[in-house]
């Protein structure tokens, strides 16, 4: 009867005999953002053209012709997931208890709090999209943290508001970016990452704005950047912390005036874009020190969703492990996992997993490599029970000047020459590892890398 599952943004259905309500539902759904239809009847509702399930529908019991627990019944049936709000003047607690039970969200009664009605369906919005992404790999989760993750991406999704998410590495900030592209205005457009992080800053300043040709030296023709292959849909700038003031002052412009140039061009081109920003950094100490600016920290946090860490919701870890298994054992193995031995799902709780959902990933993926096709064992897993929970030790601090200052200066480049030298010598020229032994992230130590020539 209908898909469980649709690309396009998908409305709020509301399905009721009495016009006013359903005029009343549909006028407060649509001032909070979202995309409505609504219904006479639940035959109207069955036959409607789309053929895609609502993001959430909203049901009186007494219905001409089918009753709203008949449909229901009949989409659990046809295992359509549908997010069910029950919306009725005639319920009573058998009714509403059969309803529940049957998998409603909530059974209210008329006349409804329209607050409450809002907050309930928004609930169901957050469900469904969490199903939707969840079937995709990606937002699988039953933790109430988790779930307020999914209920505020589900309020902001329907609006144009610029988002920030921040949290750990791992901890599925471009999950959630998508989610919220998927259900939102922009869902047709198209969805354009970049990492701020993995380039430095004239590759990130030309693959954020584009180039003209002869720009600079290799620009042998004109390329379009990241914000104009983003038009009509939502740019997703990941680790925003990372950009260096130049282009945080040019991008500033973009979220002021909604326009921008390409390098070596003089026509300004608009930017149609949503953005969505993450970043691992607390982007407050960053701009006390100067590091990111405050002005563009202000234009990015209108909207902010912190995302926690894995540790945090560790009745999460066994649906993702469940997940990460069924996912990935057709992929590693060709055929499916044969399961996760009890001992193995204990570790797997025990562990502090401090590169959060990704580490998971990646740990059942090297798990499914090591049991040739049996039962994930103990053995299998990247490290050891016992030393689960051990934080890792803490950077040693500064050494104070306890000397004072030689007479003659300090030459403090020759001093930073030297320790990207010392700490490229000590990873072996690994710079993912140097850059982290002088607490900096990759992008950065390319660019003084550059400025040493030591590139």
């Amino acid at each position: 009867m209908i898909a469980k599952t649709g690309d396009r943004c998908r409305p709020v259905c509301v399905v009721d005999d009495d016009a006013s309500v359903r005029e009343a539902v549909a006028s407060l759904l649509r001032s909070a953002g979202l995309t409505v239809e609504t219904f006479e009847s639940a035959r109207a509702f069955i036959a409607r053209p789309r053929r895609d399930a609502p993001s959430c529908l909203v049901l009186d019991v007494e219905l001409p012709g089918l009753s709203g627990l008949d449909l229901q019944q009949q989409l659990v049936k046809d295992k359509a997931q549908v997010p069910i709000v029950f919306l009725t003047g005639h319920g009573d607690i058998p009714m509403s208890v059969r309803a529940i039970k049957a998998g409603a969200l909530d059974f209210l009664t008329k006349p409804v709090d329209v607050d409450q009605l809002l907050g309930v369906i928004q609930k169901g919005i957050a469900q469904d999209l969490g199903v939707r992404v969840g079937d995709k790999g990606g937002a699988i989760g039953t933790s109430h943290l988790w779930r307020d993750v999914l209920a505020q991406a589900a309020k902001v999704a329907p609006a144009e508001t610029t988002v920030l998410l921040s949290g750990e590495s791992g901890t599925g900030k471009e999950v959630v970016a998508h989610l919220i592209h998927q259900a939102s205005r922009r869902v047709e457009g198209p969805f354009v990452a970049l990492n701020c992080a993995a380039l430095p800053e004239a590759l990130l300043e030309s693959e954020l704005f584009g180039y003209e040709k002869g720009a600079f030296t290799g620009a042998v023709s004109a390329r379009a950047g990241r914000l104009e292959q983003a038009a009509g849909g939502t740019l997703f700038l990941d680790e925003v912390g990372e950009m260096s003031p130049a282009v945080q002052a040019k991008f500033l412009r973009v979220l002021q005036e909604r326009e921008f140039q390409r390098l070596g061009g003089t026509r300004m081109l608009k930017a149609d874009v949503r953005i969505i920003a993450a970043t691992n950094r607390d982007l407050k100490v960053a701009m006390t020190r100067g590091a990111f600016r405050e002005d563009l920290y202000y234009r990015l946090h209108v909207f902010a969703i912190h995302l926690p860490p894995l540790r945090e919701r560790k009745e999460d870890i066994l649906p993702l492990l469940e997940h990460f298994v069924d996912e990935l054992g057709p992929v590693v193995l060709g055929r499916a996992a044969a399961g996760i031995s009890r001992e193995a799902r204990a570790h797997f709780l025990a562990y502090a997993w401090p590169g959060n959902v990704r580490e998971l990933r990646n740990a059942v993926e090297r798990a499914l490599i090591l049991c040739e096709g049996g039962l994930i064992n103990p053995e299998h897993l990247p490290w050891h029970a016992e030393s689960a929970e051990s934080p890792p030790p803490p950077a040693a601090p500064a050494a104070p000047l306890t000397e004072g200052f030689p007479a003659h200066g300090l030459d403090l480049e020759a001093m930073e020459r030297t320790l990207i030298e010392g700490a490229l010598k000590q990873a072996g020229q690994n710079k993912s590892k140097a850059a982290k032994l002088l607490g900096l992230s990759r992008s950065k130590l390319y660019t003084r890398m550059e400025r040493f020539s030591l590139a």
